[in-house]
């Protein structure tokens, strides 16, 4: 509630003087109305005009820095009591506004703005992002070239003894990797469920860096490099070779092999089959061939899951996973950077 010395309500205060006088005779008007009620020439009654949307009024400074009280109109607004006023916005906010008009205009002249249908405008700065970056690149490949080149000279298995070649490749091996391989095996290469784990030494062909740069280098099952690593595991039970007995058996002797619960009875059938069809791949004892990129079925390492149902899936429709070949999208020493990382993450051998 405003004090008696609040200059904005004070009857002390002169420039109060208007407002006041004003309000007052507001009240008196009103309270004539409720007393003698307003009729028409017949001396019917007559519902009284709306009052006008209240005012507010504040005490300013005019141009001549002497204050003086203006009266600020309303807007109609109001929620719980609280009244929404017209006032006028702060001049330095409008002087910011127009500095931002002003300075859109000039951007739109000076740096592309405009798009067309296949470019954009150039501007007079005929300044251009894409330019810039490729500057950017070509500055870096260059400073980069001496290194570059001695990575391509020296042997895989060299590497990790030169500091400056280890330092090299860890890093752009990284950067590689996050960018080409990370959607697939994980931005730590922790892998996933299809996507083999780089961190661990368990590998479908072999996990030194020779071998890590071929896979990479060519893939595996890609259609488009005739270098590529092939095998495929047929598909047992789609293709008829085996009933769903058999490969109920077969599953069972797996999950023997691996050391899971498993029904014996089965399994000892399931071991004929697995004689039949699966030795000559996993071999004799289970434990794979990285040859034919054949997994050791004795390990509690999966590619797709060891469980029941996934292993019975996995004889009856044969995975086939396909990993693209790089060396029509990286370049040579871009591949033995990132082979020379991912060798380096733990599981190389």
């Amino acid at each position: 509630m405003a004090g008696k010395d609040d200059e904005h309500s004070s009857q002390a205060n002169p420039d109060n003087r208007i407002e006041l006088e004003r309000q007052a005779a507001d009240r008196k008007h009103m309270a004539d109305i409720a007393q003698d009620p307003p009729t028409d020439p017949e001396g019917q009654p007559v519902t009284p005009a709306q009052p006008a949307p209240p005012r507010e009024t504040r005490v300013v400074r005019n141009a001549k820095g002497r204050r003086e009280v203006v009266e600020v109109p309303s807007t109609g607004h109001e929620w719980d009591g609280i009244k929404e006023y017209d006032n006028p916005l702060p001049r330095w906010w409008l002087w910011t506004f127009y500095a931002t008009i002003v300075w859109s205009v000039f951007y739109v002249v000076a740096y592309p703005a405009v798009p067309l249908l296949t470019s954009a405008t150039r501007g007079v700065l005929n300044y251009s992002v894409r330019e810039e970056v490729a500057s950017e690149i070509q500055r870096f490949d260059e400073a980069n070239a001496p290194v570059r080149a001695r990575l391509l000279e020296t042997p895989l298995e060299e590497i990790a003894t030169d500091p400056e070649l280890a330092n090299f490749s860890t890093h752009a091996g990284r950067a590689v990797f996050e960018t080409w391989c990370a959607q697939c095996h994980g931005q730590g290469g922790g892998g996933a469920v299809g996507y083999a784990n780089l961190l661990d030494n368990e590998w479908l062909w072999g996990g030194t860096i020779d071998d890590i740069y071929t896979t990479i280098r060519h893939g595996i099952r890609d259609p488009l490099d005739l270098d590529t690593r092939y095998s495929e595991m047929p598909r047992f039970g789609t293709d008829g070779m085996l009933d769903r007995t058999e490969i109920a058996q077969v599953t069972e002797y797996v999950l023997q092999i691996s050391g899971q619960a498993h029904d014996t009875a089965m399994a000892g059938e399931g071991a004929v089959v697995y004689e039949d069809f699966c030795a000559s791949c996993h071999m004799d004892d289970g434990t794979g061939d990285r040859e034919q990129g054949a997994p050791d079925l004795t390990d509690a390492i999966w590619l797709y899951g060891g469980d029941r149902a996934t292993i019975n899936r996995m004889v009856t429709t044969g995975p086939f996973g396909v990993m693209p070949a790089w060396q029509e999208r990286l370049s040579d020493a871009d591949i033995r950077a990132v082979a020379a990382y991912v060798h380096s993450l733990g599981g190389g051998e």
